[in-house]
């Protein structure tokens, strides 16, 4: 198993784009809606140092636990989703030279208890963008069920809890894209901003991320529109 990506290179600018996902490690592109693993591997060593603590509490595929693991990061993942929980520690199955401590639990983000006030060195996650996927059915703390003005609601328990839970000093990142409802832009973006400046946060930085591989796209090009394709999204980078 190859556990190097082949072509790496530290981003340096505002503008990020990954049109391919890469292969190494155990990362898969097969969980739907997960983040390309050259994000957190950038935001891990752009923003941590080796065995310092990161937490991912939209854990998905466990992705940012996975380059946790290979960069010498200690880490927590979390999730309401037990198929997401089953899928991670899989995942996460396979040795490395880095001894790190990773820990999988199943819990809401909006919910960190376990975690101690200001222990956490870098917040490293991606969480659903309101309903527009659904990762399950009938989970009642799955925010992916919500439409955008709960999703919104949600999302301020969410900032406060990463508030709460990471050091001073250190960095919050969390990517977030927009919506479309009936043809009209939605800027879930800026609200999710808006959460975590309101939770205490500061702005630290804020990147475009280019999105590739969008399975609607094929739907709507070549159709008479009215409107632009969405084909950005954002990370945000708070400091507390």
């Amino acid at each position: 198993m190859n556990l190097k990506p082949s072509n790496f290179n530290l981003e340096q600018t505002s503008i990020w784009s990954f049109p391919e996902r890469g292969s190494w490690a155990t990362h898969s592109g097969k969980y739907r809606g997960n983040w390309s693993q050259y994000i957190p591997r950038n935001l891990i060593l752009r923003y941590s140092q080796p065995n310092e603590w990161v937490l991912d509490q939209f854990l998905g595929s466990g992705t940012t636990l996975i380059e946790a693991k290979l960069l010498g990061r200690n880490a927590i993942g979390t999730d309401v989703n037990d198929a997401s929980v089953l899928i991670s520690k899989t995942n996460l199955n396979f040795q490395c030279d880095e001894k790190s401590k990773i820990y999988i639990k199943l819990c809401d983000a909006r919910n960190l208890s376990f975690i101690k006030d200001e222990s956490i060195d870098l917040i490293c996650t991606h969480p659903p963008y309101s309903d527009i996927i659904k990762y399950s059915k009938d989970i009642k703390e799955d925010i992916s069920l919500l439409d955008y003005q709960n999703f919104i609601v949600e999302m301020q328990k969410v900032a406060n809890e990463s508030y709460r839970v990471i050091k001073k000093g250190r960095v919050c990142a969390i990517m977030m894209g927009d919506i479309r409802k009936h043809t009209n832009i939605i800027p879930l973006g800026f609200q999710v901003l808006n959460c975590f400046l309101k939770a205490g946060f500061m702005s630290k930085e804020i990147i475009i991320k280019e999105q590739h591989n969008c399975k609607s796209t094929p739907y709507w090009l070549g159709k008479p529109n009215s409107f632009l394709l969405l084909a950005h999204e954002y990370i945000f980078v708070f400091e507390k």
